[in-house]
């Protein structure tokens, strides 16, 4: 080479430069025309970015009580949206530090970061870390799958530049927080803060702001729940990440890691009111389709009262439980030794996961059956079993029918630190529902479809068809007070036979016996039978039916005699609600569950606005409702003067005691009570009438709804004692028979056995 002339080294290389030149721009061609094929086949079928501007994600649908209170909620997706505003800065310098500490800086794509863990995943020869920018995360939590493939990789690129160039840093961050998953069904980071902590993000702690940022890399694999001591290791490395960051002191990133993790785990529950609220479900995905019932975020305002659902649902409890002591011991106890289901230390029935409140109803274990005493064991509680709590049992000692390990059901009587008053109870076989409804509203106050949701969704209140016993009675007496007859006249309480469909018919008194020419005042107060029948034979069956039609009545009115004592099925709502019509001066406004429901934003999209009848004149309704005191001073329903309240109402009890009624009103609220088996032909035990197992509920539930309010008085209603005084009496004596009524819904059939005296015969357990 060096015996060349200089001109020919020069030349050669010149030549060999612009061969290194041309094999550059080769390259650079190749890979600028790989890139731009990759984005045409990777990038042609990527979402609009524009979507973004109307993007709405699926938010919970929240149910208010006519307070505010919340009662409810409604959701796929666990998510309460907030604004970038709201994020308080520990929880942003939190999540950056773990998920994208250049998140400030970067444009969509962070090459350092890139560059970073390519080192990283080669050096340890598997994919140890991961490059995905904040925005890249949320590229794909909004338009891809979670597949790992170089496709999705280089679409989540694509996408992330796009978001970076369309949307603000605060716009990218604020949609990223409300979309991301934290585990046990919550999106964002305010639903994990309430679910996780009871509290909202303004008000998360270093330790707790840092837990949730260390969550969203595994929301599974870091749950705080499935896996604590992973979770407290993830949150002390998103500590010392802050505090590598600078946005912390080692001081206070040390004081954190000391605390524990925390947890007030706050799970969004409908328990308040499960029936009430799983009807306002139903007429939600009615009214507005399910799709927006659980997803369109919805602000639900109902007419639920708190307060008085809550003494519902207790009053129903203690009614049913008070019935089975009645009716004694069954025993047949589980034990968890016998059963070998753990230990006496170690075993943690499901309703222990509440903490104990007075007048509860929960399980509780045996640990010592003494001579006089047993020894029981409520989560970490201890309460002593006394002979009082015991009596009704039978027995005199619990050494007798209970042993270690035996599951029993106890009311809690009261606690006092670490020791709880108890007594002893076993679960109810039998149901119970009660409606109570606000008189000028039609509002819905309280709903109890049974003695347990988790139990049985099947809402009594609502769904179940049951006979009424002489709570039917009512429609009889008010088509009579109408056609022109007063509580004065009177009427012939005699045996009687007359033709019902066909076929003789002698109805019987409940008690069996007569007392002859009495008015209908006491007919009605004392639930006599024949007397009623009599009526009915005078007033027509056609205009009693036609009378219930207007209270609001749906159900199937067979048109036969054993109809006006009871043998007609109807739901405990609309019977509850035509009571209603009485104290509410002859009005029934439509009942109703909702008053309100706003869109996410507060935008009024329904209200209620109840249809309302016109069912009786003032006069007749304040008659009956007169009549219907009479039943509470001095009638079947003469318990419910405890309540020291103007009020009224009407028993009834069904043939063999399957049905127990009460439904009774005062000036504003009216209330309907049924207690029976779910088995229709299963009787409650003789003698539980309306009076003693339905009333006693009726009474708590009052008195627990109305504490604290004044004492009103009906309006315009005069008492009979003065109607008595001034208005003449028409006697009517059953010198003649009545005309024979209708035939039988079932053509050439006799009625079925459903009144108190439906043949002619005798039966052990009329209508009351």
């Amino acid at each position: 080479m060096s015996g060349l002339p200089p001109l020919t080294v020069r030349l050669g290389g010149y030549r060999l430069f612009g061969r290194l030149a041309f094999i550059f721009l080769l390259l650079c061609s190749i890979l600028l025309g790989a890139a731009v094929g990759l984005l045409f086949v990777y990038g042609v079928d990527l979402p609009q970015i524009q979507e973004l501007e109307t993007y709405r994600p699926d938010v919970i649908t929240e149910l208010y009580a006519d307070n505010g209170e919340p009662i409810g909620t409604f959701a796929l997706e666990r998510r309460v949206l907030v604004t970038y505003n709201q994020i308080p800065a520990v929880l942003k310098n939190a999540i950056l530090s773990t998920e994208d500490r250049h998140f400030e800086e970067h444009w969509g794509v962070d090459f350092p970061r890139v560059l970073e863990a390519a080192w990283v995943n080669v050096r340890a020869g598997r994919e140890a870390e991961g490059a995905s920018t904040l925005t890249m995360q949320l590229a794909r939590m909004l338009f891809l799958t979670p597949e790992k493939s170089f496709r999705r990789k280089i679409q989540e690129t694509l996408l992330a530049i796009q978001i970076e160039r369309h949307y603000t840093k605060p716009q990218i961050f604020t949609l990223y927080c409300n979309q991301v998953y934290l585990g046990e069904g919550n999106y964002g980071v305010e639903a994990a803060a309430e679910f996780y902590f009871g509290k909202q993000i303004a008000q998360l702690t270093l330790p707790e702001a840092a837990m949730l940022a260390g969550m969203i890399r595994g929301p599974m694999y870091y749950s705080p729940l499935r896996h604590p001591k992973l979770t407290l290791d993830r949150r002390n490395l998103v500590l010392h990440l802050m505090r590598e960051n600078g946005k912390i002191a080692r001081q206070q990133m040390e004081a954190a890691e000391r605390e524990p993790l925390g947890l007030h785990v706050e799970v969004a529950r409908n328990d308040i009111a499960p029936y009430f609220v799983e009807e306002v479900r139903q007429s939600l995905e009615q009214r507005f389709g399910p799709t927006a019932a659980y997803t369109a975020g919805l602000r639900v305002y109902t007419t639920l009262d708190p307060a008085m659902q809550r003494a519902a649902q207790q009053a129903v409890r203690d009614g049913l439980h008070a019935l089975e002591r009645r009716h004694g011991w069954r025993g047949h106890l589980r034990n968890i030794l016998r059963e070998r289901l753990g230990t006496i230390d170690t075993y943690r029935p499901d309703d222990w996961q509440e903490p104990l409140r007075q007048d509860e109803y929960v399980t509780a274990v045996v640990t010592e059956a003494g001579p006089r005493t047993a020894r029981l064991k409520i989560e970490s509680d201890d309460a002593l079993l006394t002979p009082p709590e015991f009596a009704w049992t039978g027995f005199t000692s619990p050494e007798q029918f209970l042993k270690p390990g035996d599951l029993v059901e106890v009311k809690i009587l009261g606690l006092q630190g670490r020791k709880a008053a108890v007594s002893l109870e076993q679960h109810p076989r039998e149901q119970g529902a009660l409606v109570s409804i606000e008189n000028a509203t039609g509002e819905i106050k309280a709903l109890v479809g049974g003695y347990s949701f988790r139990e049985s969704k099947f809402d009594r209140a609502t769904q179940a068809y049951r006979q009424v016993g002489s709570s039917f009675k009512v429609y009889l007496y008010a088509a009579a007070i109408e056609a022109g007859w007063t509580p004065f006249d009177t009427i012939s309480d005699s045996s009687i036979t007359l033709m019902s469909g066909g076929h003789p018919y002698s109805p019987h008194n409940y008690d069996d016996t007569y007392e002859g020419i009495i008015t209908l005042r006491r007919a009605l107060a004392a639930s006599r039978n024949v007397a009623s029948v009599r009526l009915a034979s005078k007033v027509g069956l056609g205009d009693v039916i036609a009378m219930a039609r207007r209270f609001g009545i749906t159900g199937s009115l067979p048109d036969y005699y054993p109809l006006v004592l009871g043998a007609a099925d109807l739901t405990v709502l609309e019977h509850t609600s035509a009571f209603t019509v009485f104290p509410n001066g002859g009005v029934r406004v439509e009942p109703h569950f909702l008053r309100r429901v706003t869109t996410y934003d507060g935008a009024l999209i329904y209200e209620a606005h109840p249809k309302v009848y016109d069912v009786l004149s003032p006069q007749v309704a304040n008659t009956m409702t007169a009549m219907l005191e009479d039943v509470v001073n001095i009638g079947t329903g003469v318990k419910a003067r405890a309540l020291g309240r103007p009020c009224g109402g009407k028993t009834g009890t069904t043939q063999n005691w399957t049905d127990a009624w009460f439904l009774g009103f005062t000036p504003s609220l009216t209330a309907g009570v049924w207690v029976g088996h779910d088995n229709e032909d299963v009787s409650l035990g003789r003698g539980e009438q309306g009076s003693r197992a339905a009333l006693p509920i009726w009474l708590e539930y009052m008195e627990g709804a109305l504490k604290g309010k004044p004492v009103e008085q009906f309006t315009g209603v005069t008492p009979l004692e003065q109607l008595a005084a001034e208005h003449p009496v028409r006697v009517n004596t059953p010198d003649t028979a009545p005309a024979e009524a209708a035939p039988a819904h079932r053509s050439g059939q006799p009625p079925p056995p459903a009144g108190e005296s439906t043949g002619a015969s005798p039966s052990p357990a009329s209508h009351q």
